[in-house]
């Protein structure tokens, strides 16, 4: 269904009213600040570090099990060491006494190598343990801070989450009643200032904080509220005095209601 035809004036009340509305939802949200991304950052860096725990406390049982294999292996291998010892005992000649010789040079070198593997596994398992002794204590620290800033954000939230949400579905509304092609007009502005503010009142001779003088015939024309004129410095929506005040008593009264 098409929209019923509004005047210029009524467009422009409707705009500013969007801003009123707007500029509201960003002074909460400037409230809240940096919180969201600083709670966000700080639950990736526990993530990251319990992460790291579990690498490695599995690093560690894999140590474990290299350490029980070259036991293992030494215990095998003194097996062997014995078996040929009494093998020895029984050879028929020299030949087979140095092989069985070789053998059991064989099987010492193997345990040799097995105490040197563990030794090192060992002193991997002391430097891993201090890793994670220090990781851990990083964790609580970072979880510490992580409850604390969560609080603050919850409490900020506690306060102004309802009047956000209601804001933004009055935003909402507002912008039903408002022809598509000034939406579009009134968002892009909007997305290109600094302070979000697209539709702005003269003051002093001037567009709401900009120094840049209009001319008195321009003043006119906004005051008339005939036609929709932006300011040619900074493209935003231009209103007068009045019609801003008008407004804002309006806005501050349905304000105090959320």
């Amino acid at each position: 269904m098409a929209k019923k035809e509004v005047t210029v004036e009524q467009k422009l009340r409707a705009l500013y009213d969007l801003q009123l509305i707007d500029s509201r939802v960003d002074e909460i949200r400037n409230v809240r600040g940096e919180l969201p991304l600083e709670v966000e950052d700080l639950e990736d860096e526990v993530a990251g570090l319990n992460k790291r725990l579990d690498k490695l406390n599995n690093d560690l049982e894999a140590i474990d099990e290299g350490i029980k294999s070259k036991k293992n292996l030494i215990e095998e291998a003194k097996a062997l060491i014995k078996k040929y010892g009494e093998q020895q005992k029984n050879v028929r000649n020299n030949r087979e006494y140095n092989s069985l010789s070789k053998e059991i040079e064989f099987q010492e070198l193997e345990i040799q190598l097995a105490e040197k593997h563990i030794k090192e596994h060992k002193a991997q398992i002391v430097q891993k343990n201090e890793i994670i002794a220090q990781t851990k204590e990083k964790l609580a620290e970072r979880n510490a801070h992580l409850t604390h800033k969560k609080g603050e954000l919850d409490a900020i939230l506690a306060e102004t989450e309802k009047e956000e949400q209601a804001l933004i579905a009055k935003s909402e509304d507002y912008q039903k009643q408002i022809e598509e092609r000034l939406i579009s007009a009134y968002k892009r502005i909007r997305s290109n200032v600094k302070n979000g503010l697209a539709v702005v009142p003269i003051e002093r001779g001037a567009s709401g904080g900009s120094f840049f003088t209009i001319p008195p015939q321009v003043q006119m024309e906004i005051a008339s509220r005939k036609k929709i004129i932006t300011d040619e410095h900074s493209g935003r929506i231009l209103v007068d005095q009045e019609l801003a005040k008008e407004q804002k008593e309006k806005m501050e009264a349905l304000f105090a209601k959320l």
